[in-house]
């Protein structure tokens, strides 16, 4: 057991919906949890959890936390989230003018997203799931009939948009394909691209040169509709797009239009309204791949999240940076334009 540097055992209030707790902790990492802290599990929306703020070092979910309850938290060191985004609902800078620290848990998706965002590109590349519904509805076409229009993902030009947590994780699963990889990140200097061997474009030459697209960027002030109806146009006849970020960053009335025109294919992990509505255009494209927000909802992805929670607090609590979540910046976390996930 730790020795801890604070006040023992801090207090620790649980909040992670719309996590289940236990999907989160499991019941060994949540024995230790209970063991080192004094954890309460108390919703935002309850009156004792502001009763409770003042006491508390540390907050695990993403309630609401305006300036005014990160004042009252006298005692407030950290903030883990563990949903998955950072939200809008978190008064940063009065996060960062009292030194708290606000992680999230997205490294622990980045690995389950990437293998997925891969098996929707070969999907996409050889159409496994479109062969699989015309078998079953006795129209399968055998052979080379059965691979009009296939290609393969070997030395094929990729663009990744966004190269963080999920574009890093996804770069190793694509290098066995000799892939020529090119990247855009505006948050990115380009030699931190090329240290990652990614060749750092603009955007409109990503997306002319590429026959794979991976939209892998989180919802920012800027890049809503970044790709937009001019800038899809940009992609070569027969692209595959897979989108595995954030929703907000295609002008899905855009998206439909290419596809359904045969121009482009595209696989869709990530939708502007979900659950989607039953008469969404998507249901009847036969060139969408349609996926339910899944990539990373993996019950090893929630373990890890309530293990990375563990890891930091104690990491915290002994008077240490945290070492495994990812850390909010001043910088970035007011230009986040996240949504929660409805599970």
């Amino acid at each position: 057991m730790y020795t801890l540097s604070v006040s023992s055992p801090p207090r620790v209030l649980v909040a992670p919906y719309p996590q289940r707790r236990q999907l989160v902790f499991p019941d060994d990492v949540w024995a230790e949890l209970t063991s080192e802290f004094d954890v309460l599990e108390v919703d935002g929306a309850d009156p004792r959890f502001d009763e409770l703020l003042p006491g508390a070092f540390a907050i695990v979910g993403q309630p609401d936390l305006p300036a005014a309850r990160v004042g009252a938290a006298r005692e407030l060191r950290a903030i883990c989230n563990v949903e998955g985004n950072f939200l809008p609902n978190v008064d940063y800078a009065a996060c960062f003018g009292r030194g708290v620290h606000v992680l999230g848990c997205g490294p622990a998706y980045a690995q389950p997203v990437a293998e997925y965002a891969l098996g929707l590109a070969l999907d996409l590349a050889r159409g496994i799931s479109a062969g699989d519904r015309a078998f079953r509805a006795g129209a399968e076409r055998y052979a080379e009939a059965g691979n009009v229009g296939a290609t393969l993902l070997q030395r094929a030009d990729v663009g990744l948009l966004g190269l963080g947590n999920v574009g890093r994780a996804l770069l190793p699963l694509l290098r066995p394909f000799g892939v020529r990889v090119r990247g855009y990140d505006p948050w990115l200097p380009p030699r931190a691209l090329a240290a990652l061997d990614v060749e750092p474009t603009g955007l409109d030459e990503l997306l002319s040169a590429s026959t794979f697209v991976f939209v892998l960027a989180t919802a920012t002030t800027e890049n809503a509709h970044l790709l937009d109806a001019d800038k899809l146009a940009l992609l070569p006849d027969r692209a595959r797009l897979v989108l595995a970020g954030r929703a907000a960053v295609v002008d899905f009335a855009a998206l439909y239009e290419q596809v359904a025109a045969g121009r482009l294919r595209a696989a869709v992990d990530v939708w502007p309204t979900e659950p989607v509505p039953p008469d969404d255009v998507a249901r009847t494209l036969d060139g969408l791949v349609l996926s339910a927000h899944r990539a990373g909802a993996l019950d090893t992805a929630f373990r890890a999240i309530g293990e990375m929670v563990l890891d930091d607090l104690r990491q915290i609590a002994a008077g240490l940076p945290p070492a495994r979540m990812q850390q909010a910046t001043r910088e970035l976390a007011p230009r986040y334009r996240n949504k929660p996930v409805i599970r």
